[in-house]
Parts: C-alpha cells; structure tokens; sequence
C-alpha cells in the first residue's frame, strides 16, 4: 500500500489507517477473535498504521490493541494515540455502563479533561502503560474545542517538548472541527492533524481553511470519518443512517441518495467514491477508517483501490454535490 511522509518528520502513513474505536465496543461489544482477525487482515493488506485513543471504551481500545500489535515489528507499524482526557477510577459508576460515552464497557473509570502541561505527560505516560507498547509516533489533543486556550498555550507546547525529547515522533490535534485546526497549524509548532468529517464526498468545508493552510505549512492532514459516521458507508444508505453520530436528517439522506445515483452510474458504489475522494488532496497524508472485523478491514483496503472513473466527479460538480475546487483522484489508485 502506497505510504506518505509526513513533511516535517521522518514519518510514513500508510493511504489507510485502522481506526480503533470498534476495539473499544463501540456501540456494542467487539470479541477478541473479530479483533485479531481485523489486525491480522490489516497487516496482510498492507496496512501499517492504527489510531486509539483513552476515550474508546475507558482504556480498552488501546489495551486491545497493544496486545495485539505485539506480535509484529515495532519499527514497521505507526501508532497514534491522544491526549486531553486521563481516566480516573469512579467505583460509584462500576455497575453501570458508558452509554453516555457510546462504549459498551464498565463505567469504573471516568473521562476527565486536563490540557495542562502535567495532563498530557501523564496522559501519555498511563497510555503506555494501558497498551504495553514502547512508544507512540503519534499523539495527537483529542477533541480540545472547549479548550482552546489551555491546549494552545500548555498542551501543545508540553507535546513538543516530548517530541523534542524523543518520546514522541509527531505531534497535533484531532477534531470534529477544521477552524480550530487550522488555528493550530498557523500558529503552533505541530506536524500532522486529524479531521473527522468535514472533508468527506458529502462536505467540504475544510477547504476554506485547514487544508490549503497544511498545505502551505506542510502539516499532514488525516482524514477519519470518511464515511460521516456511517452515512456513506454503504452503497444506500438506510433511513436510520447517522450523520455526526445521530439519526441523519431527510435532507442530507435524500443528498447521499443522488450521489449514489451517481456512483452506480459510473459502475462505483458509494463508500468506493467517499475512500478514493478523501485520499486525492495533496495535503491528505491517510484516511483512518474504523473496523471491527477482517471483512471491514480487506473492504476498505479495496475501496481505497478502486478505480473510479474521472467523469463521476465532473458529474457530481455538474449536479452540485461536489465543490467545483476540491481535488479528485486522476491518477493510478493505491496499491
């Protein structure tokens, strides 16, 4: 699989990333064979880069996958993890379950948030520990909207000093937003953001301000959510289909049906489209896609391959469903 550098460090991603929220039961419980089979798949495709984080499932995902992980070399996989919420034991909640965090664990931790210097040292201190692994090339502030100022003036300067030290390889944020992302880039000393649904085959709004800027600061750009949060993951998408993790409203279900209109007129199915457009902006460096088993994990390897043909996104621009000034996969796709 093709592989990019991030620009300002010595540090390849692979066109797709596994995306680890499913091995903290997302939703509903994963077992430990549908996860090993996502990994072991994941490495046979090709695959050398895995995002966790604290968030999914208490600590799970990244125990999950730290273990298995294990059984490969170190130097040939890219992990990332994030900062910003440390777990702290809540004996007063163990007999409930994380609902509210969308987990289906035991809710005998709690998510604090701390983008304070101290925060995000122990943050990544309790994530080796979580996960067993030497180390993480990655950390990025998870999710710091309401944060903004903390993250800026102690979170990222505490992660640039890690990286300065030699613990981490590369630093950022990741967001469901591209303005404060892009505040990043301009202003701070980061090397790679990851943003979550707002550079899809359904919204490009990132294009007014993150990505050009990455580009012209030579920031990596991770695209996660390709898929809206399950809104373009199937070549229809069903009537409950979620859009930003709730029930899509009728207006946008009816703008993804004339887009998959489009796609099965040009031979493509819908999430073929979304994976191949992700990939095309020059700033973009992976797309990380969540997996639960082998099957999701070989299916996005060959959607990331998929040749779509080049007059699709004429057509899409011509029904105005695509921004005319987006860049669209013209050459070979990944191998």
């Amino acid at each position: 699989m093709d592989v990019t550098r991030l620009p300002r460090r010595d540090l390849a991603l692979t066109a797709v990333g596994v995306g680890a929220a499913q091995f903290g039961n997302l939703y509903r419980p994963s077992t430990d064979a549908e996860l090993e089979g996502a990994v072991q798949a994941a490495w046979d495709q090709g695959i050398r880069y895995f995002d966790t984080a604290p968030h999914y499932g208490l600590g799970l995902s990244e125990r999950r996958l730290g273990a298995l992980l294990g059984q490969f070399p170190r130097d040939e996989i890219v992990v990332s993890t994030k900062a910003g919420r440390l777990l702290r034991p809540s004996p007063e909640t163990a007999h409930l379950r994380d609902v509210a965090g969308g987990f289906d664990v035991p809710a005998d931790v709690r998510r604090e948030w701390d983008f304070s210097a101290a925060g995000v040292r122990r943050s990544l201190e309790e994530s080796l520990e979580r996960s067993g692994l030497d180390r993480f090339d990655i950390v990025y502030l998870h999710d710091p909207d309401d944060h903004g100022a903390q993250a800026r003036e102690a979170a990222l300067p505490e992660l640039a000093r890690m990286r300065d030290e030699g613990i981490i390889g590369a630093i950022g944020a990741g967001m469901n937003q591209s303005a404060m992302l892009a505040d990043f880039v301009r202003d701070g000393d980061i090397d790679v953001v990851m943003l979550a649904g707002r550079y899809t085959l359904l919204e490009q709004s990132a294009l007014d301000d993150l990505l050009p800027l990455a580009v012209e600061r030579g920031v990596g750009v991770v695209i996660a959510g390709v898929y809206n949060s399950g809104l373009l993951a199937r070549p229809r998408p069903p009537a409950d289909a979620r859009y930003n993790y709730q029930q899509a409203p009728p207006e946008l279900l009816a703008r993804v049906n004339r887009i998959a209109d489009l796609c099965e007129a040009h031979g493509v199915t819908l999430p073929d489209a979304a994976v191949r457009f992700a990939l095309a902006h020059p700033a973009v460096v992976s797309t990380v896609i969540g997996v639960r088993t082998h099957q999701q994990v070989t299916q996005a390897a060959q959607r990331a391959a998929t040749d779509v043909p080049v007059s699709l996104w004429a057509d899409l621009v011509a029904a105005g469903l695509l921004r005319a000034d987006a860049p669209v996969p013209t050459a070979v796709p990944v191998a």
